[in-house]
C-alpha cells in the first residue's frame, strides 16, 4: 500500500536452545519450561498474555517465526501511545460508542488531533490496512513525539491478522465508512490493484517468495485480499454517492 508505517519483517527458524536460552537472562530465563510433549517454551514477560498458557514452543526447539526490524531506541527516539478512538470494548455485553452511533465520526472531527492535519486520514489508512489483514485488535497507536502531532502513526502489533480468510469483518472499516474520507494517493493505490495488471494477491506473492521461510500465508489469504480490496472501494463508492466531500489532496493537508 505504500504507507510506510509498519516495520520491515522477515520470516526466520530459530533454535530456541542455542539462539534464545543460552543467551538470556533476568526476568526472560524464569520463563523458558519444558511441554508435556517434550518441546522447549517460553512465554516472556509482558502486561497481557505471557503466561504457560500462552507460551511459543519449539519443535521440539525448533522455532518458525517473523522478525521485525529495531525501531530506534526509546532514548533515542521516545514515542506516544494513544487510545485508539475506534477501539473495541473488548467487553462481552457493552459495546463501545462508534459501534453504537452512526454520528460517531463528528465528535471524533471535535476532539485533537482529529480536528485538523494529517491524523484522521492515518487513521483511515490504518483501517484498511487492517481490514486487508483482518485485524480487529487495534486498541492504540504510536507516534514519535519528537515530531508533535506533525507526524505520521506507526503500524505496529499485527499479531491478530490473517487469521479468517473466509470472514471479512466490516467493522475493522467503521473509521472510513463513518468518515467518508480517504486520501487521494490511498485511493488511486486501491484503484490499481483493483483494475491492474497486477492485484494485491500478486504483488503479496511477488514480496514474499523470497523470505527465507516462503510460502507464508495460505491461498485462501491471497484470495481474501482481493476481495476486500474490492469491499473497500465499494464502501467509497457508498460515501461518494451521499454527496460527500470525500477524495482528500494531501496538498490540502495542514501538515
Amino acid at each position: 500500500m505504500d504507507f510506510r508505517r509498519a516495520m520491515p519483517v522477515t520470516g526466520r527458524t530459530v533454535n530456541i536452545t542455542a539462539d534464545l536460552y543460552e543467551k538470556a537472562d533476568g526476568d526472560l530465563l524464569t520463563t523458558f519450561f519444558i511441554s508435556p510433549s517434550d518441546n522447549l517454551c517460553f512465554h516472556g514477560k509482558c502486561s497481557y498474555y505471557c503466561d504457560t498458557s500462552h507460551a511459543i514452543c519449539g519443535n521440539p526447539d525448533l522455532l518458525e517465526g517473523s522478525f521485525a526490524a529495531f525501531l530506534p531506541s526509546s532514548k533515542i527516539a521516545p514515542t506516544k501511545v494513544w487510545r485508539h478512538p475506534w477501539r473495541r470494548s473488548y467487553h462481552k455485553r457493552r459495546k463501545a460508542q462508534w459501534e453504537t452511533d452512526p454520528n460517531y465520526c463528528t465528535l471524533v472531527r471535535e476532539i485533537h488531533p482529529y480536528d485538523k492535519g494529517r491524523r484522521l486520514h492515518d487513521l483511515m489508512d490504518m483501517s484498511i490496512f487492517d481490514f486487508l489483514m483482518g485485524n480487529m485488535d487495534r486498541h492504540h497507536y504510536e507516534t514519535f513525539r519528537m515530531f508533535g502531532n506533525d507526524t505520521f502513526t506507526l503500524h505496529l502489533d499485527h499479531g491478530r491478522g490473517f487469521g479468517k480468510p473466509f470472514h471479512d469483518e466490516l467493522s475493522i472499516l467503521a473509521p472510513l465508512l463513518q468518515c467518508c474520507i480517504i486520501r487521494q494517493s490511498t485511493l488511486e493505490t486501491l484503484l490499481n490493484f483493483h483494475n491492474g495488471p497486477q492485484k494485491l494477491s500478486e504483488a503479496m506473492r511477488q514480496s514474499m517468495s523470497k523470505d527465507p521461510v516462503a510460502p507464508i500465508l495460505w491461498e485462501p489469504h491471497m484470495e481474501a485480499l482481493d476481495r476486500r480490496v474490492e469491499i473497500i472501494l465499494r464502501g467509497v463508492r457508498d460515501c461518494l454517492t451521499k454527496g460527500d466531500d470525500v477524495i482528500s489532496d494531501p496538498k490540502d493537508e495542514d501538515t
